[in-house]
């Protein structure tokens, strides 16, 4: 049985409809976030989908040095903590190292622990002893079957509030595929599910110095991972994203979410009644 965890007051898991994490890779500004947030929020507010809002205050993976990385810990968390006061919803970012973990805990309803470092162990049990929910994403590297040493890391701190996401695995150069026989693997360790739409469909270091993608199969890739039974789907959004700072081409642009959502919906709806 599939635990349900409140986050914020969203439900996840069990037999809870699918919710949406979305906003954009990283913060650009104070202003961006805050509208992105509010735009997202009157959409899935409209189509009935709960909402957790995710912006990452650093970028540490990005592919160049000098990529936009965001506006760091401090800052970051200032933007996150008023998005989470005026808009009124959770937030979820990511944590790159212990260091950074208590301090995030202060803010984020959910400590995502990004998919390159899914194996650090103090990491891991850094964020587990917080009490906060902690997001593993699995990594491109993984079978999702070893995901379970990632959550025994985290549950050794007493923490079961635990979230996993699939975000394709590595197939050849620059490519990634999902296998959606995923989704079903880690739900058996009995934590909620999220699949990573945008992510799913990203070419790592595709364009040279900065990650290519195919934004045009996240509507795809989201319907079947709903339709296989997924908790949550993952997806950045941007009102631009050929303007966006960091993995424009893999985002959704932010026009285009509510008929998607809609469409998930509808989906989940009969999902449900063999999740």
């Amino acid at each position: 049985m599939v635990k349900i965890l409140n986050i914020g007051g969203v439900k996840l898991g069990g037999t809870a409809p699918f919710a949406l994490i979305a906003g954009p890779c990283v913060i650009e500004s104070r202003k961006s976030a805050l509208a992105i947030a509010a735009a997202v929020k009157k959409i899935t507010a409209k189509v009935g989908v709960p909402f957790i809002f995710k912006a990452s205050y650093d970028k540490a993976n990005r592919t160049s040095i000098q990529s936009f990385r965001g506006p760091g810990l401090a800052q970051g968390l200032e933007i996150l903590a008023e998005v989470k006061k005026s808009i009124r919803v959770p937030v979820l970012s990511d944590v790159h190292s212990v260091f950074e973990v208590e301090r995030a805990a202060e803010v984020l309803d959910v400590l995502q622990i990004p998919a390159f470092l899914c194996r650090q162990t103090d990491l891991l049990v850094a964020a587990g002893r917080t009490n906060r929910v902690i997001n593993i994403k699995k990594g491109q590297f993984l079978a999702p079957d070893d995901m379970r040493h990632a959550v025994k890391k985290v549950e050794s701190t007493g923490n079961k509030k635990i979230t996993l996401t699939e975000r394709g695995t590595t197939f050849g150069y620059n490519n990634l595929v999902t296998d959606f026989r995923a989704l079903a693997i880690m739900r058996r360790m009995g934590y909620p599910v999220v699949f990573d739409a945008t992510h799913s469909v990203q070419q790592p270091g595709g364009l040279g110095s900065a990650s290519g993608g195919n934004s045009e199969f996240i509507p795809l890739l989201s319907r079947c991972a709903v339709a296989a039974g997924c908790d949550a789907v993952f997806m950045e959004v941007h009102p631009a994203p050929q303007k966006a700072l960091s993995d424009g081409p893999n985002m959704l642009a932010l026009h285009k979410l509510e008929k998607l959502l809609v469409d998930l919906k509808a989906i989940d709806r009969i999902a449900r009644r063999v999740r």
